[in-house]
């Protein structure tokens, strides 16, 4: 049976959620105007996380500082960053690609595979159906996003990264991989990174068909055997890999974002680890919950996973603690060098209501952690999550980057 798969991702998902949250307030469009995610644009180490593209206009860069975004454009709109947001958003959206799917892997916050093989009678007209699922998230959320429509994962991927926003795009056969993949750079090629590109590109194969093209021997020779025969079969369009729907383990709680521009610095890696850090541990403790384990995940640009982990003498759900060990495991991680365009957090070994050993000794600061904690929770469960922000989350930027700066 012949594969279908789509894909799906948000179009500027951050930019796009927010947008579409102040829209049903009657508030302008942030994605019609230069606008940015970031954080409280008075503090210096302030950092631009996403951007619209009337920003984008202005030369405007994700990672730059707030304040010399603002140089550039006086009237710039700035908004704090909201991962309880953002969570909500992406459920929401998946939910709905979910009623069309037999089997949905998300891959990251923003995007997600959908298995459509054999579903042909449900759905005889694939492009009218992907038009169904990107208008009912469009019509049904306020935000935009688009669907590749491919034989496999691969071109799936690929065909959603065309022409965007709002768009559908087919990449169905072998037609259509050698008029529409082909011409493309190879830096477009998913799963190439940057290293792979510079050597291609010195050794003159420019584009993604010149790839396709080029003997596996002499690849083999230029990049290594398994990366060589790996990146033969991305220009020919040959993917095997499945659509794995993986269930949420039940005593888990996890939170991941894909960044629009590459995380090449520790002081943006740091500032978007608390904000997961925040974004889950608040999320833990509304259902009561702590946990022994923390575990941080990052995706390099050559899409390469990576994960660590620690494990705590007591349960804690105090964000401070869990923050402070996740810079640690991602320090050890990460090499400072090699860009990154995924970052995550999970807890695990969860405990629920469990009676805590008292203590001889008294921690003062978990303690006064433990009051920040409760006093933002209570905040928020009344106001909501963004309407107040952990000030470290822009001083962390500074402080952290020459304690762990490698």
């Amino acid at each position: 049976m012949d594969r279908l798969i789509f894909h799906v991702d948000v179009n500027s998902a951050f930019l796009s959620w927010e947008a579409a949250r102040r829209v049903r307030l009657g508030e302008p469009d942030l994605r019609l105007i230069p606008s940015c995610v970031g954080g409280n644009p008075e503090r210096r180490t302030s950092i631009v996380t996403a951007k619209s593209i009337p920003a984008k206009a202005y030369g405007i860069n994700t990672g730059e500082p707030i304040s010399m975004a603002l140089r550039k454009c006086p009237n710039l709109v700035v908004v704090e960053s909201d991962f309880r947001l953002y969570q909500e958003c992406s459920k929401a959206f998946k939910d709905i690609c979910r009623k069309y799917a037999p089997v949905v892997e998300e891959f990251s916050i923003d995007e997600c595979f959908l298995d459509m093989t054999g579903t042909g009678k449900v759905y005889p007209d694939p492009i009218k159906t992907a038009h169904d699922i990107k208008n009912e998230i469009r019509d049904t959320l306020g935000f935009t996003v688009n669907v590749g429509i491919g034989a496999n994962k691969l071109l799936a991927k690929m065909a959603s990264d065309f022409e965007k926003p709002d768009k559908v795009h087919t990449l169905l056969n072998q037609e259509e991989v050698e008029s529409k993949m082909w011409p493309l750079p190879i830096s477009d090629l998913f799963g190439v990174g940057k290293a792979s590109t510079k050597r291609l590109l010195d050794a003159g194969i420019k584009t993604i068909g010149q790839l396709a093209k080029t003997d596996i021997s002499f690849l083999k020779m230029l990049v290594g055997d398994k990366a060589g025969e790996h990146m033969y079969a991305l220009a020919n369009g040959i993917d095997e890999s499945p659509v794995t729907s993986e269930e949420r383990e039940a005593k888990s709680y996890s939170v991941v974002t894909t960044v629009e521009e590459n995380i090449t610095s520790y002081e943006v890696a740091n500032h978007i680890l608390l904000g997961l850090a925040d974004s889950v541990c608040t999320r833990m403790r509304k259902e009561g919950a702590k946990a022994y384990c923390v575990s941080v995940k990052i995706r390099s640009d050559d899409f390469k996973n990576q994960s660590h982990q620690l494990n705590f003498m007591e349960a804690t759900d105090v964000t401070e603690e869990i923050y402070e060990t996740a810079k640690k495991l991602f320090a050890d991680l990460w090499d400072g060098k090699t860009p990154l365009r995924l970052m995550g957090i999970a807890l695990s070994n969860i405990s629920k209501d469990e009676e805590q050993q008292l203590s001889l000794f008294v921690d003062e600061e978990k303690e006064k952690q433990k009051k920040v904690d409760a006093a933002m929770d209570s905040i928020r469960s009344k106001y909501g999550m963004g309407k107040i922000m952990r000030g470290s989350v822009m001083k962390s930027s500074m402080k952290v980057g020459r304690k762990f700066n490698v």
